[in-house]
């Protein structure tokens, strides 16, 4: 492959939606290729930099919301006939004017609160036509819309996620559906390691092995990488598998991550890493990583540097 076919596919690539022809073909240009392995270093910091980047509300924002609807609720005392939704609607407003780039992020707090006071203004019986406005224990709600109508009332659509608790043996197909769609969960890297270390010793199931690889790859937390790795270890003569501990090798930022992957590279003579191993004795700044390969080449009758 060229180095400019390759670049196209460096994005499919680190998303893992090559077919597994061209993840191989791929994988054999970037270990031969410096500049194609700085473009899939640079995808990869990248992609880390977004998963950091977050967005924090100025501090001033509720104090100015509490402020605007005090000054509202003044309002009201001489105009009586304005409805209370309506009250905040214009707070609201007020507020939101002088925080353009916030109206999306902010909106959505804003119509949470609007059903929440929506549900204390409402009279009971007052034609609201569902059984409680306050979800339940467990139950999680999203509220996607509030819209005023003529006769006063607040009409919402609203999400539910519902919280539930299933238990099960490991081998159970469902119990293991969980565990893969845990493993990729982005919030909370607990959850990952938990489940990356319980699915380890099913690494026989190609949706698991993928799995793991995917974890060893592209996972932000080195210890659901660790937990990963760990579980490729009976497969590690797997070409594919030894694909993925390479470029783990070639571009963990973990140590301990990197000393794992060598070790399961040189467990066996392999002839095709002989490249990887001497570019990599060019930049690792880890002595044993760099103990252990240079045993690896010397082993393969290989020199230590290129030529």
């Amino acid at each position: 492959m060229t180095c400019d076919a390759v670049r196209k596919l460096i994005p499919l690539y680190y998303y893992g939606e090559l077919s597994a022809e061209e993840e191989d073909r791929a994988e054999a240009h970037i270990h031969e290729c410096a500049g194609c392995a700085r473009q899939m270093e640079a995808a990869r910091t990248l992609a880390a930099a977004l998963d950091r980047r977050r967005m924090e509300a100025p501090a001033e924002l509720l104090e100015d919301c509490r402020a605007d609807l005090a000054a509202a609720v003044r309002a009201a005392r001489l105009e009586p006939a304005r409805r209370p939704w309506r009250l905040w609607v214009e707070a609201a407003e007020a507020t939101l004017a002088g925080f353009t780039g916030w109206r999306q992020p902010v909106g959505a707090v804003a119509l949470i609160a609007l059903g929440f006071f929506a549900a204390r203004l409402v009279p009971a019986g007052a034609g609201v036509s569902t059984a409680s406005l306050a979800p339940s224990e467990g139950v999680f709600v999203n509220v996607r819309s509030a819209q005023p109508d003529s006769s006063g009332h607040v009409r919402i659509a609203y999400d539910e996620t519902r919280r539930r608790e299933v238990s099960g043996a490991i081998d159970n197909q469902e119990i293991q559906k969980l565990l893969l769609a845990a493993a990729r969960e982005e919030d909370d890297p607990g959850v990952r390691v938990e489940s990356v270390g319980l699915l380890k010793d099913r690494a026989g199931s190609g949706e698991v092995r993928e799995a793991l690889m995917n974890a060893l790859l592209h996972d932000t937390n080195a210890g659901v990488r660790l937990k990963a790795i760990e579980g490729l270890k009976p497969l590690a003569a797997q070409a594919t598998v030894r694909g993925a501990l390479s470029q783990a090798l070639q571009f963990d930022d973990n140590d301990a991550v990197r000393m794992q992957a060598v070790d399961l590279l040189t467990m066996r003579r392999d002839d095709a890493m002989v490249g990887v191993l001497q570019n990599l004795m060019q930049k690792e700044d880890n002595g044993y990583v760099r103990l252990k390969c240079e045993k690896a080449l010397k082993e393969m009758n290989a020199s230590i540097g290129t030529f």
